[in-house]
């Protein structure tokens, strides 16, 4: 069955939008998990703007606490560094790859994203920065911690992150979203997410996927073969405002056909 593991970055962005701790974040991560997720996904960005460092260790601390064994995901980009916070009583940012070694989720899910990118929009180009990844990748992996590249569906491209060291690859799945939204190719855009996916997994590594996937497109991508895990944070959260957030979960879960 396919794993689902629940973004809480706009959790954190709409309590950040007030001088609050609510909704808290700790708090939904729970709601979650009691109402079927299998894990739990933050992508910390430097600036802080919605999930912090300080929710990072704050919830690694329940999970091993109250769901020992669950994973928990942390995306983001490796090379971004130290910074120091704008807002008061907000710590500094420690920088990525200090915060990740420092907690040792289970996962790390690389992404190449920058400040000016209002989201993740794109897979790494491992044309270019391969040779800079492999030192990090080994670096997670002698921690115990399973590492994972956001790709696009690129054959190529996917060839070299099997030669990167890495476990896994996310799917990069804007595409195929934005073709059911639009009700254009719908179907060779979804064989190209599959064909990708059969490519991954020939070359050993495990399949997950992510970015604007809902309660509409969801089911036809989950008929994927072999595919381990969906992160769902934005379309989940809108979603929890109609049905209330536990429901959410359990329509997800039912999306995925559980």
């Amino acid at each position: 069955m396919i794993a689902l593991s629940v973004n809480l970055n706009k959790i954190a962005l709409l309590r950040n939008s007030r001088d609050t701790t609510q909704p808290d974040v700790v708090e939904h991560a729970r709601l979650a998990l009691q109402a079927g997720a299998d894990g739990i996904t933050v992508h910390p960005r430097p600036d802080q703007r919605h999930i912090r460092a300080g929710d990072c260790f704050e919830l690694a601390a329940m999970l091993a606490a109250e769901y020992p064994g669950t994973e928990f995901n942390i995306e983001g980009n490796p090379l971004a560094g130290p910074r120091g916070s704008t807002r008061k009583g907000v710590p500094d940012f420690p920088g990525f790859m200090e915060l990740v070694t420092e907690l040792k989720p289970s996962q790390c899910t690389l992404v190449p994203d920058g400040d000016a990118q209002l989201t993740s929009d794109h897979g790494f180009n491992l044309h270019r920065d391969a040779d800079l990844l492999k030192p990090l990748i080994a670096r997670l992996q002698a921690l115990n911690i399973r590492v994972s590249l956001f790709m696009d569906p690129v054959q190529e491209q996917i060839e070299l992150a099997a030669r990167s060291g890495a476990e896994r690859i996310e799917l990069y799945t804007e595409a195929y979203a934005h073709a059911c939204q639009y009700g254009q190719r719908v179907e060779p855009v979804w064989r190209q997410y599959r064909d990708a996916t059969a490519q991954a997994r020939g070359l050993g590594l495990g399949v997950n996927a992510g970015h604007d996937l809902n309660l509409h497109n969801l089911p036809r991508f989950a008929e994927i073969p072999g595919l381990l895990e969906v992160s769902i944070g934005h379309a989940l959260t809108v979603d929890a405002l109609r049905l209330g957030f536990s429901r959410a979960i359990q329509a997800y879960q039912r999306a995925l056909g559980k």
